[in-house]
């Protein structure tokens, strides 16, 4: 498979403090990719790097081969990267099909393209189909995360990018959520660069798995090997809910 992301020696920080010290990480196109690491390991700082919320001081970042290190985030979107942030941040006051229809906004020259988008969304959340005229602000924190995705799928993304989209979930909730990224992988060939806190859970669905220390990269291997790694079960299996 050829690589669809390419982060190449990329470095990165707010203000004096380096979040990333030279990481690399790859997405293959269809692959599934989780970064897993403690708090301040630098996920988060990944993604926004990735999506163009940060800049990197040094390094690159390749899509499908392009070097869009420079490209403005907001032109990202249409470059094809899908980003769920932290805490989702969806419009409350606005309905849940103002929502998706914002996500769209990048394609809204292209009207069909975008009802398509819409329809397909909304068969593959069907509890948002039924809350469509609903604010957003009301909705539980499972429909809010569901959401939060189908904002990001009504752009059209190659690569589907979360941050702990699992975060404040019922473990019902998960399990039903991590069921529509894998239909999402599955079905739609879609690549996913996921960053959760539920680490074991997410090893069953990736392809591969980087574990992030202190902005460097400490392992990387296929998500069954690093699934098996001693020091990555010590700090993670058993410490998670049972769906």
């Amino acid at each position: 498979m050829s690589a669809l992301l390419e982060l190449a020696g990329l470095h990165a920080g707010y203000g004096g403090v380096r979040a990333l010290r030279g990481i690399d990480v790859t997405v293959a196109e269809g692959e599934f990719v989780v970064l897993l690491g403690p708090n301040g390991a630098g996920k988060t700082t990944t993604l926004r790097a990735l999506s163009g919320l940060v800049r990197p001081t040094a390094g690159k970042v390749l899509l499908a081969g392009r070097d869009i290190t420079r490209v403005p985030g907001h032109r990202r979107t249409a470059l094809g990267i899908g980003h769920v942030p932290e805490g989702r941040q969806i419009f409350p006051d606005h309905t849940v099909l103002e929502n998706l229809q914002l996500g769209a906004f990048p394609l809204r020259r292209d009207r069909a393209r975008s009802r398509r988008l819409l329809k397909e969304v909304l068969d593959l959340f069907p509890r948002l189909d039924e809350r469509r005229g609903q604010s957003a602000g009301t909705l539980s924190g499972g429909e809010a995360q569901m959401l939060a995705v189908g904002r990001a799928l009504m752009s059209e993304p190659k690569l589907l990018v979360l941050d702990e989209p699992s975060l404040g979930l019922a473990p019902l909730k998960v399990a039903e959520l991590f069921a529509y990224l894998k239909r999402l992988r599955v079905e739609h060939g879609l690549s996913v660069l996921l960053v959760e806190q539920l680490a074991m859970t997410a090893l069953k669905l990736a392809d591969r798995a980087y574990v992030l220390e202190r902005g460097t990269v400490a392992l990387c291997g296929t998500a069954e090997a690093v699934a098996a790694d001693p020091a990555v079960q010590s700090v993670y299996l058993g410490a998670e809910p049972v769906p």
